[in-house]
């Protein structure tokens, strides 16, 4: 599987989605990029054609299965093929509180741009990648999908699920070509992160450009052989990844599983 000429990715009017579009565009990767926010998708647009790759922008809900299809089939349309799709569009309540303390609305709100955001996205562009030939999917995830916290309810259970699905798609569609990963992008300033009560004070962020490496390696084809698992940007590198590799594999690491107490447990 080559490495890819094209990425489609959504969120990508601000924060780390703009960030990831005009890195790959100054890779060379020509992105098809989706938001709501009109005026911001041109600007992003015209940041990365200023790369010289072509990229077009398409306003679309990632909840919205009428939306998401006619995105996926203008980008398609412009691009020829998608490689490479980022399901970055996601949200995170509005109060940092334990659950009987939030609104459950606000929750499953959460839960609905986090997990059929990129459930919609990915069935979407799916037929597009395997007529290609393959390709590769990252879905942003969180260390919250991965461990238990006292707040963020919603948030916590969609990256969980986001977890599940994407296992679930590098098994499904290996064969076929297509590769799937989880990536956390750490603490990267952004309009969200900077309005959260936990980031208060915080002076050491993940640059973009961590990000945006481990996703570019991604779209080359680098890390093939650890699809399925778990990276965080700003801890993890490449060059990291690779050296860790076989005991990644060899310990079945970095995926989500119910830990057993042993060999004599029957939940093995």
């Amino acid at each position: 599987m080559a490495a890819a000429r094209t990425a489609l990715v959504t969120g990508a009017s601000r924060g780390i989605g703009r960030a990831l579009a005009a890195g790959l565009a100054a890779r060379g990767v020509s992105v098809g990029l989706v938001a709501r926010d009109r005026a911001r998708l041109d600007e992003v647009v015209a940041e990365c054609r200023a790369h010289g790759v072509a990229a077009v922008g398409v306003t679309a809900d990632v909840t919205d299965h009428d939306d998401v299809a006619a995105a996926v089939t203008a980008v398609a349309g412009s691009l020829d093929r998608i490689d490479l799709l980022v399901n970055n569009a996601g949200v995170i309540e509005t109060v940092e509180k334990p659950f009987l303390d939030t609104d459950v609305e606000d929750s499953w709100r959460v839960v609905e741009v986090n997990v059929r955001g990129p459930l919609l996205v990915t069935h979407a562009v799916l037929p597009v990648m395997l007529a290609g030939g393959g390709g590769r999917i990252v879905n942003m995830n969180s260390g919250l999908g991965y461990r238990s916290a006292e707040i963020y309810t919603g948030y916590a259970v969609s990256k969980g699920a986001l977890a599940r699905f994407t296992g679930l798609l590098d098994l499904q569609y290996r064969a076929l070509g297509v590769r799937a990963f989880d990536l956390a992008p750490g603490h990267v300033e952004t309009e969200m992160t900077t309005a959260m009560p936990m980031h208060e004070g915080r002076t050491e962020w993940t640059a973009p450009e961590d990000v945006t490496d481990l996703v570019a390696a991604i779209g080359d084809g680098v890390l093939d052989d650890l699809g399925g698992r778990f990276f965080r940007a700003g801890t993890d590198t490449p060059d990291s990844l690779l050296a860790l590799r076989d005991e990644i594999l060899a310990h079945d690491a970095r995926v989500l599983r119910l830990p057993t107490a042993g060999p004599d447990d029957p939940l093995r």
